[in-house]
């Protein structure tokens, strides 16, 4: 599957003046996907930093980088305890108990998996992997260009997500 609609490598001139390339995953918070849902919700709890850019926990939502070929995946999970513990509407519980369970950790669900082709490496530091961008928006946005200047505007925001 090729998610380039949806995932981009490239530089978020707003954040980075350098443009060093960063991995951007589209959020749509007007989607019906399960796992969407429980992003926006979950995006309720992240911490303000610079305007319109939302600092999460990682136990709330993080992100995983896997390579397979030339292909780079980035899987975005939370614990499944968070999610039925969270106040919510009913009829979301039924859904969410359904996202299936993270292969690399059993406490933890897949919210959101989005795969490339690129040669990209994500940046290291200090032993940490780049942190993964998501935009949140409302769907409708036509292109990346159209995304960028939604932020600017503010009416799309930008997760961080801590990634391993």
């Amino acid at each position: 599957m090729d998610d380039s609609a949806r995932m981009w490598i490239t530089p978020v001139p707003a954040l980075d003046p350098d443009g060093e390339p960063a991995v951007l995953l589209g959020h749509d918070c007007a989607s019906r996907d399960a796992g969407e849902r429980a992003i926006s919700r979950l995006l309720d709890r992240g911490h303000e930093g610079e305007e319109g850019v939302f600092y999460l926990l990682p136990f709330d939502l993080s992100a995983r980088y896997e390579r397979t070929g030339d292909r780079l995946a980035v899987v975005v999970t939370t614990s499944r305890q968070l999610l039925v513990k969270e106040p919510a509407d009913p009829a979301d519980l039924a859904d969410f108990a359904a996202l299936p369970v993270d292969g690399a950790d059993a406490d933890r669900v897949v919210l959101l998996r989005r795969e490339i082709v690129t040669d990209f490496v994500p940046a290291e530091q200090d032993g940490e992997k780049q942190p993964v961008l998501l935009i949140d928006h409302d769907g409708s946005a036509a292109s990346l260009a159209d995304l960028f200047d939604r932020f600017e505007a503010g009416e799309a925001g930008i997760a961080v997500l801590n990634a391993e």
